[in-house]
């Protein structure tokens, strides 16, 4: 069978265009005088009206949908609001549109006037057709009619009509009601009867009811009425078949008298003193004597008493009393037509039938499904509810605790010959019936009420066993399947131990190669004591053909049963004992192999673009401003000569660029304070200014001296360089750039931080200048510094990790600073994402000589744009920083409590890793784990002594390194790649790590 689909997420979406539409349906409300909900509730769930009117109204409308059979059930689940129970929901879906929509339904999608609140919002949501509701028919509609139902009883339906489905089920098909039975009415007259009794008696029936006339001529209209004949029938209960259903006496069969009654004028009711405890104590002691009497002789049955209450004139009790009495009456007709109605009541009205509202409910339904073992088996199951009685008999249950020994009772049990396929009339009537009353009980725990109930009842542990040990044959295929139905519903709210009669039998059901009853056996299974926070399943005396059979199952394509097992296997691992079964029992390195696939099971593969940083402005420096000389590269130009120191500065310091210019008086002076006074101390002679200038040209080719006119009238005139501009930053001969370093000082005058601006070749270089310089720590005589905890704060270049003081050890902080100085360096390496300058007038970063090559337009860093006011500086841009990632996507889920909080692992490859969590955790303490822990330790000393031993491998690990040495490499790739899963395989490879440390200690490595 093909995996269920799930259903969409229901949430409640505020657009403008909802907001709308709910102040509309308020208004609307408010001008039709009744209740409007804007949010209502399906359990934790918001509807959305919008949504659910849209939904509706495509789909037909209210009324199209409500005519559909079982169509409110798609609409749960096509709008995503399907949960537990599927009756339930449909009903409260259909409540929400009725109450809050229909009447908006009416009036703006089919143009008409909507009936009034009295017959749509104030009742019930129960019947349809609202186009053609008014109050008089609505009225008529819902009289109460004898004949059919009412709002407490269910209509009656005959074998086969068009809406009786032929199915052999045993929930198709109601049965009629059987014979009315007459109330008992014992004779007070003598035993005796004259010969003429029965005349006298008729003729006293004609007299008195014409005295009554007489003496009431108000009553009658008719002077001379017909005396009134009180006929009892009595049909044989043998005879005949059962009626066409429970018809309660109509206006025929009433007496005339009451049909002829007229109004009249009130008449004087004479009053009598009536006897209280207080005003006649003798009386009421007199009373209490004569009940403490015994009983006087039994009347006989074929007499009338005298003045009994007509024919017709009681109702009798609702439909619910009706099937209970039924059952519990022993009559089989009655018994066919109560078992009939119920499962038709528990299919319709589940959600609101509870076993607490009826006494003895649940006992007989028990009770008669344990017929079934008479069926089979040459047995009669009884319950006792003594707890002294002898336990002697075989087929007496134990009705107070459960029968203990109920599996060694049914394996004592003879068969009787029952063919498959032919059996006799009555046999598959009676197995009908008892199909019936175990399809009740079914339907009945599905609600947690029932559910609850029935596990606090012991004999029905007791009756499961008994269903799910019939002899297999397809006739029983339904009632085994009912059975771990109850099953399933029953085992969260029980305790059971690996001894238990139901627990073994379930665990037996494993072995079947029915799916369904595997399934539905796995799932029983794994929901014990569910509902008991202080007890837990153990799931003990699994037979290790059941092991080898989970394992075998997860390798099918079936989502239902692989999940299923998976359950079974969490709860299975979760305890320390029935590890070493399974390390016994099975190869759990194929177990591992095929937990680390599910990892990925049902994922979608793709790449992202992961943005590190975004692109920003790094810093401006003026175009005519030449950088600071780095002292390094100052010491190592000083030891050349002219002109070659000359063309080394120039090339480390300025760059080509055809639009680009500066004053020869500023390069001069750039020269001059890079290297005057140190040429000074050294007694050397400086270059000239004329021929620092001509070495310009001979360094870039494309720059030349030029002189412009500036001023009004051009009288002021300027010596320019064109063709040249300062690089951001300095580089060294052989083409590596420097970095600056970014570290704020203190506010200056100006209440501006300033950056610290030393120029490093190296990360290195700049990590220890931080260090030092910034940080003030002093290296010890070893060289090294010590790692005090002290409050420290990042202030490199606007930093988020630690803008203010935080406690922490020195070289925690050095490890987040070495991310600021790999980050810079590999800005400075790498000529795809070199730093970008952008002009004054936009042109946008131009080639230069030893810039590395020039990156593609697509691949070129973002340029900002400059204002008027930045006019003679440049921008020095850093791009954003990307990398290409794989992200592996596995099923998710929101919490239900916390629908804003982020999706969650869910499904296959969750349960597939919290058992590896299981395994990790609990194999270290295994019978298994010291074993094998003993024989490497003997292995390795057996090496050992017999000679250097090269070329031997010695196997030095426990259970975890055998079991996740080889899947390691996978579950790091999917620890990287998939983002849900990430902390569960964290706390994976921390288990693993405890353990590998234990091992190397253990073995004094």
């Amino acid at each position: 069978m093909a995996p269920t689909k799930p259903t969409v997420e229901h949430t409640v979406d505020r657009t403008p265009e909802y907001e709308k539409f709910i102040e509309e349906l308020r208004a609307f409300h408010e001008k039709r005088g009744t209740n409007f909900d804007p949010e209502p509730k399906m359990g934790t769930i918001t509807v959305d009206l919008l949504k659910l009117f849209k939904y509706i109204v495509d789909h037909g409308g209210y009324d199209k949908v409500s005519d559909e059979k079982l169509m409110w059930r798609k609409m749960c689940e096509g709008l995503g609001l399907m949960r537990h129970n599927a009756p339930a929901d449909a009903y409260t879906l259909k409540q929400i549109f009725y109450k809050n929509l229909a009447a908006y339904e009416i009036k703006t999608i089919h143009n008409k006037e909507p009936p009034p609140p009295e017959i749509l919002e104030f009742t019930t949501a129960k019947g349809g057709g609202l186009l053609t509701r008014t109050l008089e028919t609505f009225q008529a509609k819902n009289k109460p009619d004898r004949e059919g139902s009412t709002e407490d009883g269910t209509p009656n339906r005959e074998r086969r009509t068009e809406d009786t489905p032929t199915s052999g089920r045993a929930s198709r098909g109601l049965r009629e009601a059987p014979p009315p039975r007459v109330i008992f009415h014992p004779d007070t007259g003598p035993s005796r009867t004259s010969r003429h009794s029965s005349g006298q008696q008729s003729g006293a029936s004609a007299s008195t009811t014409h005295s009554q006339a007489q003496a009431h001529p108000q009553h009658n209209s008719q002077p001379h009425a017909a005396p009134v004949t009180m006929q009892q029938n009595h049909p044989h209960p043998s005879r005949g078949g059962p009626s066409h259903g429970y018809n309660a006496p109509g206006p025929e069969m009433s007496n005339p008298l009451v049909q002829s009654y007229q109004p009249g004028p009130p008449i004087q009711v004479p009053l009598r003193t009536v006897d209280t405890p207080a005003s006649n104590p003798d009386s009421f002691v007199k009373k209490q004597r004569l009940l403490r009497q015994p009983a006087g002789p039994v009347p006989n049955p074929g007499t009338l008493v005298r003045n009994s209450v007509p024919m017709g004139t009681l109702d009798g009790p609702n439909i619910y009393e009706r099937c209970l009495l039924a059952l519990r009456s022993g009559i089989k007709e009655e018994q066919a037509f109560g078992l009939n109605h119920l499962v038709k009541i528990s299919y319709e009205r589940g959600d609101k039938y509870k076993f607490s509202q009826f006494s003895g409910l649940a006992e007989g339904l028990t009770e008669f499904a344990l017929g079934v073992g008479n069926m089979f088996f040459e047995i009669d199951w009884t319950i006792c509810n003594d707890p002294d009685a002898d336990e002697g008999d075989l087929g007496e249950l134990d009705g107070i605790n459960g029968t203990a020994d109920i599996l060694e009772r049914i394996a004592q049990l003879k068969p009787k010959d029952v063919h498959d396929n032919f059996q006799p009339a009555e046999f598959t009537d009676q197995l009908t019936l008892v199909t019936e009353a175990v399809l009740t009980i079914r339907n009945m725990v599905m609600l947690p009420d029932n559910a609850w109930f029935m596990a606090d009842y012991p004999p029905i542990k007791d009756l499961l066993c008994i269903l799910l040990h019939l002899p297999p044959l397809d006739l029983v295929v339904e009632l085994k399947h009912c059975a771990l139905d109850i099953a399933e519903q029953i085992t969260p709210f029980l305790v059971l131990d690996s001894e238990d009669p139901l627990y073994q039998t379930l665990l037996a059901q494993l072995q079947s190669s029915d799916r369904g009853i595997i399934l539905t056996s796995l799932r029983a299974i794994g929901r014990i004591a569910m509902n008991h926070p202080t007890e837990t399943n153990k799931l003990g005396g699994v037979p290790p053909t059941v092991l080898q059979s989970l394992m075998d199952w997860l390798l099918l394509n079936d989502d239902e049963l692989v999940d299923a097992c998976l359950d079974f296997l969490y709860q299975y691992t979760a305890v320390v004992a029935n590890l070493d079964v399974l390390l016994e029992a099975t190869n759990v390195e194929h177990l591992v192999v095929h937990l680390v696939r599910l990892l990925s099971h049902g994922a979608k593969r793709f790449q992202r673009e992961v943005v590190i940083s975004e692109a920003r402005v790094a810093y401006e420096v003026s175009a005519e401003r030449v950088v600071p000389i780095p002292r390094d590269l100052q010491e190592r130009l000083l030891g050349l000569e002219e002109p070659d120191r000359c063309y080394g500065w120039l090339r480390c310091f300025f760059e080509e660029d055809p639009d680009a210019q500066i004053t020869q008086i500023d390069i001069w002076q750039a020269y001059n304070a890079a290297f005057l006074e140190p040429m000074r101390r050294m007694g050397r002679p400086m270059i000239n200014a004329a021929e620092f200038i001509r070495h310009i040209s001979t360094v870039y080719k494309n720059a030349g001296a030029q002189v412009i006119r500036e001023g009004p009238n051009g009288e002021m005139q300027k010596f320019i360089m064109r063709g040249i501009r300062p690089r951001p930053f300095p580089i060294t001969p052989e083409g590596q750039a420097y970095f600056q370093c970014q570290w704020q000082r203190a506010p200056g005058p100006q209440g501006q931080p300033t950056r610290c601006g030393v120029w490093n070749l190296t990360a290195e270089n700049m990590w220890r200048h931080i260090l030092v310089d910034h940080l003030k720590e002093i290296p010890g005589e070893d060289g090294k510094y010590r790692n005090r905890e002290a409050a420290f704060a990042c202030l490199w270049d606007d930093c988020t990790k630690y803008p203010k003081p935080t406690t922490l050890h020195l070289a925690q902080l050095m490890t987040h600073i070495k991310t600021h100085l790999r980050a810079e360096e590999a800005l400075r390496s790498s000529p795809v994402i070199n730093p970008t300058v952008a002009t004054v007038d936009g042109a946008g970063p131009s080639p230069s000589p030893g810039s590395g090559p020039i990156t593609s337009p697509a691949r070129r860093a973002p340029t900002f744009p400059t204002t008027p006011a930045s006019a003679g500086k440049v921008r020095v841009v850093r791009p954003a920083k990307t990398i290409t990632v794989t992200v592996e996507e596995t099923a998710s889920a929101r919490d239900e409590r916390n629908p804003a909080a982020a999706p969650q692992a869910a499904g296959i490859p969750l349960s597939a890793v919290l058992i590896l969590r299981n395994i990790a955790r609990n194999v270290v303490k295994t019978a298994a784990e010291e074993k094998l822990v003993k024989e490497n330790a003997a292995g390795a000393d057996a090496t050992a002594a017999a000679g250097s031993g090269k070329g031997d491998t010695v196997e030095m690990g426990g259970w975890n390194e055998r079991l996740f040495r080889p899947v390691l490499p996978r579950l790091w790739e999917v620890f990287t790649e998939n983002k849900l899963l990430a902390p569960y395989l964290t706390n994976l490879f921390q288990l693993l790590d405890r353990g590998s440390e234990k091992e190397r200690f253990e073995f004094g490595v």
